[in-house]
């Protein structure tokens, strides 16, 4: 049989995973989005992709002296350690541990990989998760993201899935999936321990792209399992709730990353509710986590926002009845 081209053979295996119309479509939305930003076009505006605008909030930082002290604690990743309690999660996965890690932004500037890998060497769970946006900027070059990627890779336990957020190109994703990386593109799998099960899916990004399907991602997960989501932005909380996940984790708001004293956010650039936008959040039987993400965007500062990854504890029960 006669080798496909390398860009060929890449499409083939997406168009295998994702199906050719969900394909067609990210695809056909990220070749508009470079088109817009390169044209100055509506997608050039938005905060992310005006690259005059970062360089005036860095002149305002510096000239306030704040921007040292920012920098700093970029590179101050802190590790945040809860408590989840599920009511429906069998007795098997009592204390069953997952880190989360989004909003990496790795290709941002080498010091800050560095930081977090030294963050996440030594701890210990039974599960990893990576919630999105893995490249510093929204269009163009992808590949030292991957880098980045693969590097902080050999520091992680199996096993590893993850999702895509709106900074990333799905062209990533037959790379990752090389280095041991399971991407979840609208999919769940099983996580079994003995005879019992916890379900994981992971949604496509439903912030910039779209292309989110939480029916068909849940599709194979039996009514009242005990399921989990991962969905780079909390944005998704309603239909998620209503479509019977017990636990959501997302990331994509940085918590504001530039915040007020007490950690009030400036803008979260999330289409929810604040109280969805950082930290453990509650929505009918939904529990929610998101992250204020280990990277920085924009610019490589964080202000009255340290970073952070997270250590989820997973109990059996409702925390009223919890010994």
């Amino acid at each position: 049989m006669k080798a496909l081209p390398p860009d060929q053979a890449t499409l083939e295996y997406l168009a295998k995973r994702v199906g050719r119309v969900h394909l067609r479509q990210r695809l056909g939305i990220e070749r508009d989005n470079d088109a817009m930003i390169h044209s100055r076009g509506a997608g050039f505006f938005h905060i992310e992709n005006w690259y005059s605008i970062h360089s005036l909030i860095r002149w305002a930082l510096r000239l306030t002296g704040m921007h040292a002290r920012g920098r700093r604690n970029s590179l101050a990743i802190r590790v945040t350690r809860q408590d989840v309690h599920l009511p429906t999660l069998p007795r098997v996965f009592d204390g069953f541990t997952i880190l989360q890690i989004s909003d990496l932004h790795v290709d941002m500037h080498g010091e800050y990989l560095d930081a977090l890998i030294a963050r996440v060497h030594d701890l210990h769970y039974d599960l990893c998760v990576l919630t999105g946006d893995y490249r510093y900027r929204t269009y163009g070059p992808w590949e030292a993201s991957v880098a980045g990627m693969e590097r902080l890779r050999a520091h992680l336990k199996d096993p590893i899935y993850g999702v895509l957020g709106n900074h990333d190109s799905i062209h990533m994703v037959q790379r990752f999936e090389s280095a041991g990386v399971r991407m979840l593109l609208n999919e769940a799998v099983r996580i079994e321990r003995g005879d019992e099960v916890l379900h994981l899916a992971g949604i496509d990004d439903a912030h910039y792209y779209g292309v989110d399907n939480i029916e068909k991602a849940s599709q194979d997960i039996p009514h009242g399992a005990c399921a989990i989501m991962l969905s780079h932005t909390p944005e998704t909380y309603q239909h998620v709730a209503h479509a019977g996940f017990d636990f959501m984790l997302c990331g994509h708001t940085h918590g504001g990353q530039i915040c007020l004293p007490g950690g009030i956010p400036i803008l979260t650039d999330a289409r929810c509710p604040r109280r969805y936008a950082r930290g453990l959040w509650r929505y009918h039987d939904l529990i929610g986590y998101t992250s204020v993400g280990a990277g920085s965007s924009i610019v490589d500062v964080r202000l009255n926002c340290l970073p952070e990854v997270v250590l989820h504890r997973l109990i059996c029960g409702n925390e009223s009845s919890a010994d």
